[in-house]
């Protein structure tokens, strides 16, 4: 294939976001025309040096970074630093990067690269939906000259990760993800729950890591703080959200099931802020703006994740 498919990351890096980088830095079949970077899994001046840390790594520095907004849209969010590490990618104390993100904001890139590949390219959303919100605030025309966007996010019948009904993503900033849901008329959408049914197999996982490449040594060491929670709790299973997400936008071939519904999300709810609410026996009268993966080729996620470290 001659013409690859440009692809732009909106990513908060965190552990699972840089295997999710790795993934698509591997794929031949797209092209990584940017990374946006948001808040989230730690502050935003760590997610942007740990994005521009993981280019050099795999020698891609002719790929910009754009640094989005530091906080989300109206309330204040916990990170998720007792998970990825202070630093987001396990506080092994890595050098920094050599070079800097780019003086432009990342709504505005992901607003000027849309015009550059109207109708060709694809958004992977693997943080908050902070900066898109945003881009969709200053051009609401956006949605018509995307081609297709992957949302890893939300837990399907609302069993959260952060909450009891919330996954970490939407619930750091739900009036972002709200202004999305409701400006696409099609999300793809890989959720939380749909991450615990793909977990990864620990001990294999283990083995992969010990690939004679730059990318496993790399990866092996920033993911053992994250590793060591998936043994101490998760039975055995590594769950990558931001993984399973990529392999869905890189590789739609391997979905197994994927379900049409209308979703919202909830704004106000005493326990429910944060949900994402799917409205399954289709009650509301909305269009089905979702589609939500239901089931991934558990095998090819694996093969996937393999070439993505070099093993």
């Amino acid at each position: 294939m001659t013409h690859k498919i440009p692809l732009l990351i909106d990513t908060d890096p965190g552990v699972d976001d840089a295997l999710a980088l790795l993934m698509a830095f591997a794929d031949t079949r797209h092209e990584v025309v940017a990374l946006t970077i948001a808040a989230g899994n730690v502050g935003l001046d760590y997610t942007v040096r740990n994005a521009l840390k993981l280019c050099e790594v795999v020698g891609r520095d002719d790929v910009p970074v754009f640094a989005g907004s530091p906080d989300p849209l109206l309330h204040p969010s916990l990170d998720a630093a007792h998970v990825h590490g202070r630093d987001g990618y396990g506080d092994v104390d890595l050098p920094p990067p050599a070079r800097g993100a780019e003086a432009e904001h990342a709504a505005l890139a992901i607003l000027r690269l849309s015009h550059q590949y109207r109708g060709e390219l694809m958004l992977v959303m693997l943080g908050p939906l902070t900066n898109l919100a945003l881009a969709l605030k200053l051009d609401p025309t956006l949605p018509t000259r995307i081609k297709r966007i992957v949302v890893m996010g939300g837990a399907v019948t609302c069993h959260g990760n952060i909450t009891p009904a919330a996954e970490f993503n939407i619930a750091f900033d739900p009036e972002a993800a709200h202004v999305v849901f409701a400006a696409f008329p099609h999300l793809l959408v890989s959720d939380w729950e749909a991450t615990v049914a793909h977990g990864l197999p620990l001990q294999q996982a283990e083995q992969w890591l010990a690939a004679d490449s730059d990318r496993a040594r790399f990866y092996e060491l920033i993911s053992r703080k994250t590793r060591a929670l998936s043994e101490d709790s998760k039975g055995g299973r590594w769950f990558t959200a931001d993984a399973l997400a990529m392999a869905w936008a890189l590789n739609p071939e391997g979905q197994l099931q994927v379900e049409s519904r209308p979703v919202n999300i909830e704004l106000n709810g005493t326990f429910s802020r944060g949900a994402t609410l799917v409205d399954w026996n289709r009650q509301t009268g909305q269009p089905d703006n979702c589609a939500l993966l239901m089931a991934y080729d558990q095998s090819r996620f694996e093969a996937l994740v393999r070439q993505a470290l070099g093993a």
